[in-house]
C-alpha cells in the first residue's frame, strides 16, 4: 500500500477489520452477500475510507482499508456498521422486523497492518471460502 496524501500530512494507516452479523447468524449467501458488499462499498467511499479489499462471507466480514490519520477506527466502524445496516433494511425490509432493527452485532475487531504484510491480509481474504468479493 502506498502513501496516501492529505493536505499536510503524509500516511499509511491500514487495517485489518472483521466483524459479524447479530448472532454471527449466515444470513449473507449469494444476492445479499453481493448487495452487502456493494453496500459496504458505497458507505466506504462517503466516509472518506480507501477499500483496498474485502470480502462478505456468510457469517462475517473481512476488510482491509486505509483510514485518514484524522478519523479512529471507532468513528469509521460507528459509520460502517450503522449506515449499511439502514440502507441493508432499506432494500431488504423483512430483516429489520426479523432481525429487532439490528443487523450487525456490536463488537469488531480490527489490526493494524504491520506484524503481517499486505499480501498476506489479501491472501488471507482471497482464500476465505463462500465470500463474496468486494471491490473498492
Amino acid at each position: 500500500m502506498d502513501n496516501q496524501i492529505l493536505a499536510h500530512t503524509k500516511y499509511n494507516c491500514t487495517y485489518h477489520i472483521v466483524f459479524i452479523p447479530k448472532y454471527r447468524r449466515k444470513v449473507m449467501y449469494g444476492k445479499i452477500g453481493k448487495e452487502v458488499g456493494e453496500i459496504l462499498s458505497t458507505v466506504c467511499k462517503i466516509a472518506g475510507v480507501k477499500l483496498i479489499k474485502g470480502g462478505v462471507c456468510p457469517n462475517h466480514v473481512h476488510l482491509y482499508v486505509s483510514i485518514p490519520p484524522k478519523m479512529s477506527i471507532s468513528e469509521v466502524m460507528s459509520k460502517l456498521k450503522g449506515k449499511s445496516a439502514l440502507m441493508i433494511f432499506d432494500r431488504h425490509p423483512e430483516y429489520r422486523d426479523k432481525y429487532g432493527r439490528h443487523f450487525w452485532a456490536r463488537g469488531y475487531y480490527a489490526e493494524t497492518i504491520g506484524q503481517v504484510n499486505e499480501e498476506t491480509i489479501k491472501k488471507y481474504i482471497e482464500e476465505q471460502e463462500e465470500c463474496s468479493r468486494i471491490e473498492g
